[in-house]
């Protein structure tokens, strides 16, 4: 990732609303979620809502396809782990020990919660 890219990125995410959105579609899963869903879960208008989506699309962070009458939003993982890479390529040179937890087996950071498994809102 260029640096470029990473400022535009992380100038995305570092207002609230569009923090949240981008979290509520990683727990959507790939199957996404529909503009109004995502107004209705963050507690925002529509044309908010849709203000903070076209955002984080531009930023590349999520991307939307059309179903039907809705569009649909989903969070885009591979943009999303380059922001991890990109933060971590330089600062564990002699330090691979920082890395560990990124690059090991342990998989607690992507194991479902408790309610995001029983099919709850998270």
């Amino acid at each position: 990732m260029e640096e470029r890219q990473a400022l535009m990125s992380f100038a995305a995410l570092s207002q609230e609303t569009r923090l949240g959105i981008v979290r509520t579609l990683v727990v959507a899963g790939r199957g996404g979620m529909a503009a109004g869903a995502i107004a209705e879960k963050m507690g925002v208008s529509a044309s908010n809502v849709s203000f903070h989506l076209k955002e984080l699309e531009r930023a590349g962070l999520i991307a939307q396809r059309r179903e039907s009458r809705s569009i649909v939003y989903n969070a885009s993982y591979d943009a999303l782990a380059d922001i991890v890479k990109f933060l971590m390529e330089d600062c564990c040179v002699g330090h691979p020990s920082v890395r560990a937890p990124l690059t090991g087996t342990d998989d607690r950071c992507c194991a479902p919660s408790s309610a995001a498994a029983e099919g709850e809102s998270v």
